[in-house]
């Protein structure tokens, strides 16, 4: 398995990944179907465009940040 940085992408290969897991963006943060913005769910704050976050295998969407990163880990630890 190999990781990608989804930071380095285009924001049109950014806003294609979000559309085939079933998100959008206002263009400045990830949004559900509705158009209503996503909080991330270990630290909820709302979930920029610019530093979102997928783990390889999951359709979660994060905010990257360490508090984040470190509840999902301890979350899923046996993904890993």
């Amino acid at each position: 398995m190999e990781f990608v940085s989804i930071k380095n992408l285009p924001k049109a290969v950014r806003l294609a990944i979000l559309k085939q897991l079933g998100y959008g963006s206002d263009g400045q943060f990830v949004t559900d179907e509705q158009g209503k913005r996503i909080r991330d769910r270990y630290v909820d704050v709302e979930i920029s465009l610019s530093n979102m976050l997928i783990f390889p295998g999951s359709t979660i969407i994060l905010d990257n940040n360490y508090l984040s990163v470190a509840a999902y880990l301890e979350e899923h630890e046996d993904a890993f």
